[in-house]
């Protein structure tokens, strides 16, 4: 097996990273439909692979404009732009607090930091799967 660099580790696992939030987010979606909840406008659109077919393809324009401005504008973040002076910027790839808001991460020990952080990378596998 070829040895990679730290950085080129760091780069392979932000994009497993966010592939698992993308994925994640993908299979709630597909079972909140499933369940036949709908936005208002939207109840004539099947769940499923059905309802790739029946969306209409200005709406499939506002999403991939509306992707491509947030890969944008995330593309080279670094952490350190927040808007809190005393934010010290990214703890790792795929931190995107910017300061604001905390929910608590940083007043937790690096041990639950750390199990935190691996059932997110577990959890976006298992997701990929699904």
């Amino acid at each position: 097996m070829k040895d990679v660099s730290q950085e080129r580790y760091e780069q392979i696992r932000y994009v497993e990273l966010k592939h698992g939030r993308v994925a994640m987010l993908a299979v709630v979606g597909y079972l909140v439909t499933y369940a036949g909840v709908r936005f208002p406008g939207c109840e004539d659109i099947p769940s499923g692979w059905a309802a790739l077919n029946s969306i209409p393809p200005m709406v499939w324009a506002q999403m991939v404009i509306t992707l491509g401005f947030m890969e944008e504008f995330n593309k080279d973040r670094t952490g350190t732009e927040g808007i809190n002076p005393d934010y010290k910027g990214a703890e790792f790839a795929g931190d995107f607090r910017n300061g604001l808001i905390d929910f608590g991460w940083d007043s937790q020990t690096d041990n639950w930091k750390k199990s935190k952080r691996g059932k997110e990378l577990n959890n976006g596998r298992a997701a990929m799967m699904g």
